[in-house]
């Protein structure tokens, strides 16, 4: 049997690693790991299994030393949210201190990790922890335009994968960005709309119009067809070694127009359920689109 001492020290581990996930935001640093490897396998001319782990450990990485930042700075607009007020920091079951020096480790590993990859892997890594927490992270209070700016660093992980592979950027990296980039905004605007009345306890300033109405409504209609247009360009052949087959392309495009629909049914009812389901939508279409990229580069 467990003493009572071994049974609280199991707890206080399992909290612990439950404060750290929550920390460093495991569901969506594995999201953005898995793209990340997405990318790297449309770049690699041979698949390295040493590659694969630095740049998914590295990858977690520095999405978490962000995500970790991000809590630090946001601590007391945090506590005023309801989604938000049970994290570690501003629960007050982690010192800042303490999620300082976590974030700081991961960075240094995060950036040697990648550093062994290449240097651009690195530099990229970087700048996006950079936006992420110095730009990105303030303006979400300042100006709607906060969503364009996190979108940067939000889509460089699918590109990322590309240039561990390669050491190079071109064409074929820059529409993997823009794939991700364009995709971000009805994801994160169907989020917002959601959340609309918990961001605004906290001050955040999350939908284009600031208001749940038409406009935003439209808006990610167009960022929708955007995102469409740009995951199906390789079909052309002028987007370099990135390419589609018509097969893949019409999957794609099928998906797509999937998402559309929720869009423009979010546009005619505008309420949180139709904008849950758009949201949904959405992750289910960057994962899939990825793994059609995928299987279809080694088909």
């Amino acid at each position: 049997m467990k003493t009572a001492t071994e049974t609280i020290n199991t707890s206080t581990w399992s909290l612990t690693i439950t404060d750290f996930k929550e920390l460093t935001k495991v569901r969506l640093a594995v999201s953005v790991v898995f793209s990340s490897i997405a990318g790297y396998f449309l770049g690699a001319y041979q698949i390295d299994m040493l590659s694969i782990f630095l740049l998914a450990f590295g990858g977690y990485c520095m999405v978490g030393a962000s995500n970790a930042y991000n809590q630090i700075i946001e601590k007391d607009l945090d506590v005023l949210m309801k989604r938000t007020k049970n994290r570690p920091v501003p629960a007050g079951r982690m010192s800042v201190n303490m999620a300082l020096a976590v974030a700081i480790v991961l960075t240094v590993l995060g950036i040697v990790s990648l550093y062994l990859l290449n240097p651009k892997t690195a530099l990229f890594g970087t700048i996006s922890i950079f936006l992420y927490t110095s730009v990105y992270t303030p303006l979400k209070t300042k100006t709607p335009l906060a969503v364009f700016v996190g979108a940067i660093p939000g889509a460089i992980p699918f590109m990322l994968g590309w240039v561990a592979a390669t050491n190079d950027f071109g064409i074929e990296p820059g529409t993997l960005f823009m794939i991700q980039f364009f995709w971000q905004f009805p994801h994160f605007w169907a989020l917002g709309w959601m959340l609309d009345d918990d961001y605004k306890k906290g001050g955040f300033k999350m939908l284009p119009t600031g208001k749940k109405d038409a406009g935003t409504a439209l808006q990610i209609i167009l960022y929708t067809i955007w995102m469409i247009v740009i995951s199906i360009m390789p079909v052309f052949g002028f987007t370099g070694r990135l390419q589609l087959s018509i097969v893949a392309a019409i999957i794609i495009f099928l998906m797509g127009l999937t998402m559309l629909v929720f869009a423009f049914k979010l546009y005619e009812k505008r309420d949180n359920t139709s904008a849950r389901r758009l949201m949904l939508a959405s992750v289910s279409y960057i994962t899939l689109m990825q793994i059609v990229f995928v299987i279809d580069n080694f088909i």
